[in-house]
This record gives structure tokens, sequence and C-alpha cells, in this order.
């Protein structure tokens, strides 16, 4: 009687919908492995909208390096396709040089004909994020929420100057010590350590060969990236360790059914998922799925899912 109870109510589709799962989401941690080298990743997201300033500017556009986490983040009026394209010639191209791969989030100024054809002129790879997985695209996530706080610290009472301190935000970032890769973003985009404005300037300066000064950079640079690289991978494994235990890996076949967890709710009284859908192609740990009633497709994270039970 106690196993016909529990199926009865474990395959209860108001119970499914409804009820709150205790449990971690399920999926272990897949992440990216690190690029060797510099400007061969690198990230790219919108925030804001923020309060329009003097300037008329209410986004921040940020770009970030996923191997130096060198930051760079530009002030706009706007969040376009145009303006992305603009933005990711004159501030990146032009200075850095053309990217192996750009990841991205699926918004509509990203995921677009513009972007589309601007990458392949260049010669790269687009890749896109999970919808509703921010983790993807961790490494510019992270400093979105930083520089949000940092600004809120240093507008002013009106917070239509935030732009003015943009800069200043970024460059602390860039030359402070990442947590990931114990350097600072400086030092692996010039193998250097930082002058910062405080310091005094030095009372003599010894001039030597350009030669012996590029060799001497490019040795720097060399023992900088490697240590850097094995920080990344030492911190992938600490964290996957972390982020696995005590959660389930579940996959799903082609014709399974599934419900999809909402990003948004209306209401307090609104259910938590939907109703069941079936799994149209895997690609683990993503899937596609389709509503059998108005045919829509979604493309979701396997923590998003949960088995239909019947």
């Amino acid at each position: 009687m106690k196993i016909t109870i529990q199926n009865y109510i474990q395959t209860c589709m108001l119970c499914q919908q409804f009820n709150i799962n205790r449990k971690k989401p399920v999926g272990l941690l897949h992440p990216i492995e690190p690029p060797k080298g510099p400007r061969q990743l690198i990230g790219m997201d919108y925030s804001g909208p923020f309060p329009t300033t003097l300037e008329i500017n209410k986004y921040v556009l940020a770009i970030t390096d996923h191997f130096t986490k060198w930051v760079i983040a530009i002030p706009l009026p706007y969040q376009t396709a145009l303006t992305t394209a603009e933005v990711l010639y004159e501030h990146y191209i032009c200075i850095y040089g053309v990217p192996h791969t750009i990841l991205s989030d699926q918004g509509p100024y990203f995921n677009n004909q513009l972007i589309t054809a601007f990458t392949q002129i260049l010669g790269c790879h687009h890749r896109k994020s999970t919808p509703y997985h921010p983790q993807t695209n961790g490494a510019i996530e992270r400093f979105n929420s930083t520089f949000e706080r940092q600004m809120a610290k240093l507008t002013d009472q009106c917070v239509n100057n935030w732009d003015m301190h943009l800069k200043s935000v970024v460059f602390a970032y860039n030359t402070g010590q990442h947590p990931t890769i114990k350097f600072s973003p400086y030092e692996l985009q010039f193998g250097r350590q930082p002058k910062l404005p405080p310091e005094k300037s030095p009372t003599s300066y010894e001039f030597s060969k350009p030669n012996d000064s590029f060799k001497f950079l490019q040795q720097t640079l060399k023992i900088y990236q490697q240590q850097a690289y094995r920080n990344m991978k030492k911190n992938q494994q600490y964290y996957k360790q972390k982020f696995d235990a005590n959660r389930q890996e579940i996959y799903y076949n082609v014709g399974d059914l599934v419900l999809k967890r909402f990003s948004t709710f209306p209401s307090k009284l609104a259910a938590l998922y939907s109703r069941p859908m079936i799994v149209i192609e895997q690609q683990h740990p993503t899937y596609f799925i389709q509503d059998q009633n108005d045919q829509q497709r979604y493309h979701v994270h396997v923590s998003l899912l949960h088995p239909r039970k019947v």
C-alpha cells in the first residue's frame, strides 16, 4: 500500500508542476577547457539599463579575455547589433587583433545576421551560451557583478554620472590580483607589474637594447602564462569537486517526456514547471525540447529539466 501511495503522489501532474524540489539541481559541472594563451577566447555581455547619464549612456558592453581576465568596458546609449559590431571592431579588434572564439549569450544584439556575418568576415567562431544558464560565460558575469557594486559606491546622489567612474573601476579590476589565475590581468597582458598612481617615480632609468627587452618580455610572459594556466586548471578542479558534491547527473533520450522549470513567475501561486514536453534532440548537458501543443522549441540546460513521472 505504501508503494502504491508513493507512486500515486509522484505521478500527480499538479504536484510535479507546483511542488518545490529541495534537492540540488541535477547536472554536474562541465567547465570550459581554459585557453592556452591570450586572445583565444573572449566573452562579451551587456549590463544595464542604468540611470541615464549626461552623455545619454544607459548600458555597458564588457569584453573580457578568458585567459588573462583583461577587461574593457564601454558605456553606450543603446544595445543593438550595430553598436555591438562597432564596439567589438573599434575597441577590441583594432587594438588586440582578432580572437579565435567569441562567447556571448543569446540576446538579440548578439544572435542576429549582422553579428553572424561580421564574425565570419573576421574569421572567428561565435559560440552562444545556453539560455538561462549564465555559468557558461561565467568570467564576464563575474565582472559585471563586481563593477556594478563598485560604481554604485562612487556615483553621486543623482546616480547620473556612473560613466565617469567606469574607467577607474575597470583599471582597479585589471590591476588587482584575480583569484583564479593568482596574477593581475595587467601582468598577463603586459608582462610586468603595473605602476600605480601613489608610487614615486624612479630616480634613475637603465636603458637596454630593444632586442634584450623583447626577449625578456617573451620569457616573462611565458612564465606568467604557464603558471596562470596551471592555476586555472587547479581552480576548475576544485570548484567542480565542490559543485558536484551530492548532485546527480541525469541523461535524457530523444522521446522522453520532461517538465521545464520556468525562469520567471507571474505570481506566488504560479506553477514552477511547464506542462510535459518531449525531448527532440540531445547534446548533453543541453537539450532541445518541444511543446506538443504549440510545437514551440526550447534549448535548455539539464538543470532546468525534471523527468515526467507517469
